[in-house]
Formats: C-alpha cells, sequence, structure tokens
C-alpha cells in the first residue's frame, strides 16, 4: 500500500462509505442508549493515529509481492467459509467445545486447538486448493530495521496503554502474584494469546482474506476496510448468542449489537489491515495482536495454570 492508494478519488469514495456505516453505528448505539464515546476513541487511536504511525515506521520497506492465481474464486470461497466460520464454526461450534470440558486448563488447550483449525487449517486448504502459495503468507519479522522499530515501538504503546486504561495490573495483583513472577506471567499470556488470538485472526482475516480482496478489486485500501467491517461482523454471533448481560457490547438488539462491533472492532482491524499491507509480516501482527490482549487475560491465565 502506497500513498497513492489512499489519496486519489476512489480512494475517497471507499473511505466516504466507511465512515458512513461507522457513523451509522455509532448513531445507532448512541440512540439506544449506549457507550458512543469508547467508539470514537478507537477510531481516533486506532484506525487514524497508530494506523498513521504504524505507516510512519515502514516506510522503504521493500516488500515481496503475493501471487493470488485467481483473486475472484478465491476471495468468493473465503467469503462463502466466513460466512459459515462466524455462524456455525464461531457462534454454535466454539460453544459447544467450550460445553466439552469444565473450566481449566484442559478446556483452554481443546479451545485454542479447535481455533488453529477453524482460523488456520481450513482457511489454509482454501489457499492450497486453489494451487496458492502458504510459503508468502507465513513470513516472520524481515531483517530490516524498520520491522524491529515497528515492532518495538508498537508494542510498548500497546502494553503502556493497556495498562493505563484497563483495570489489568489491579487484576493481576490481586491474584496474589509478586511483580518479578508477574512478569513472567505477562509474557507467558502474550505468547499465549499471539496464538489464539493474534496467529489465528491474523492469518484468516489478513493473510488470507485480505490479501485476496486485496488482488480481485485492486485496492488495498478497500481490502482493509472491508476486510474491518467483515472481522467486525463475524464477532456478532457469537457476542449475540453467547453473551450476556455482563459482557461488554451485548444486548438483546441483535441491530444493536452489529452496530457495537462495527463501531468498536473496526477501527482496531484498520489499523492492523494497514499494518499487513505495510509489511506482510504475519509474526509481526500476530505478536502485536497477542499485546492488545496479553494484559487483560493475564490474571485470568493465573488463576487457570498456577
Amino acid at each position: 500500500m502506497i500513498l497513492a492508494d489512499v489519496t486519489g478519488p476512489s480512494a475517497r469514495r471507499v473511505i466516504t462509505a466507511y465512515l458512513a456505516l461507522w457513523c451509522a453505528s455509532v448513531g445507532y448505539l448512541a440512540f439506544a442508549g449506549a457507550d458512543w464515546v469508547f467508539p470514537v476513541v478507537a477510531l481516533i487511536l486506532f484506525g487514524i493515529g497508530l494506523s498513521a504511525l504504524a505507516w510512519a515506521l515502514t516506510r522503504g520497506l521493500k516488500l515481496q509481492a503475493i501471487e493470488v492465481v485467481r483473486p475472484k474464486n478465491e476471495s468468493l470461497t473465503l467469503l462463502v467459509y466466513l460466512a459459515v466460520y462466524a455462524v456455525i464454526l464461531v457462534g454454535v461450534g466454539l460453544g459447544v467445545v467450550r460445553a466439552f470440558a469444565p473450566e481449566g486448563v484442559v478446556r483452554e488447550l481443546l479451545i485454542i486447538c479447535y481455533k488453529l483449525v477453524i482460523h488456520v487449517g481450513l482457511p489454509a486448504l482454501i489457499i492450497v486448493g486453489f494451487q496458492g502459495q502458504l510459503k508468502p503468507l507465513l513470513r516472520g519479522i524481515g531483517r530490516e530495521r524498520s520491522y524491529w522499530t515497528t515492532f518495538v515501538v508498537l508494542a510498548a504503546i500497546l502494553f503502556g496503554l493497556l495498562a493505563v486504561v484497563s483495570p489489568s495490573l489491579n487484576a493481576i495483583a490481586a491474584t496474589g502474584v509478586i511483580w518479578p513472577t508477574a512478569f513472567l506471567w505477562i509474557l507467558a499470556s502474550w505468547i499465549w494469546m499471539s496464538v489464539e488470538a493474534g496467529l489465528c485472526e491474523e492469518f484468516l482475516f489478513r493473510a488470507c482474506l485480505q490479501s485476496r480482496l486485496s488482488a480481485w478489486l485492486d485496492s488495498p485500501l478497500a481490502a482493509v476496510l472491508l476486510v474491518s467491517v467483515l472481522f467486525a461482523l463475524s464477532h456478532w454471533p457469537g457476542l449475540y448468542l453467547r453473551g450476556s448481560a455482563d459482557t461488554d457490547g451485548w444486548s438483546t438488539d441483535p441491530v444493536q449489537v452489529a452496530a457495537f462491533t462495527i463501531a468498536t472492532l473496526s477501527p482496531l482491524s484498520i489499523f492492523f489491515g494497514v499494518l499487513w499491507e505495510r509489511t506482510r509480516s504475519l509474526l509481526l501482527i500476530a505478536l502485536l495482536h497477542g499485546a492488545v490482549d496479553a494484559l487483560p487475560n493475564t490474571a485470568e491465565m493465573i488463576i487457570l495454570w498456577r
């Protein structure tokens, strides 16, 4: 993705369409009396601020092209799979897996294995079925300094942000773990979430779907924004069907739940989408995705695993 991809007339139309949908979602939340301030903060912080910083940090990187054999067919097949994934494999299947074992380590291992199958294994089979190559989708962090600068700077910002705005540190302290040991638990949570959330979601949505849509639409920007909306809406079945009054964003109104996902999750997805287009490094975005979830999940990990 280069500057020309986000500045022309077609780019402005795509951005306008996304903002119209996002504003409608935020407006619906406000009308329903739900929190609409956090989505605004999310768009400013992730959709604009950190995305711009990611762009600046990755200037000058030399990217290898991802060859897509049949862009339209691959994109359409993945979109059909995404519908099955969201409604059946996650909306229903994940609940079945959770019910299979009592809360504890065994359940967590079953869940991560199931997620690897539906996020990585099955999409990979689709790519291979169209004679696509998996190796270009599985690149690590490159040797160029900009890769490592991007990783260190953004990881530090994400950890610092979550330490300030979330109750994670207090929750960790409440477990009774002293801080030298707590640091190791945070590291373990980062690694775990980089696989369960980072690798799984970024392989499906970025490496597979976004790369195919970008080739089909001939517009990286359109692919980033479309995938961000799809990423957000893919959380709707699980949130609506398995959520409760204690779950952020849950409501008995299905439209409000959809509005919540678009308003709050799509800005974060834009950030990762820009990173993918600028680095093509699955490892980089998986680790940064894990950094978003590491602190909020550390206390639960301590309770389950120690």
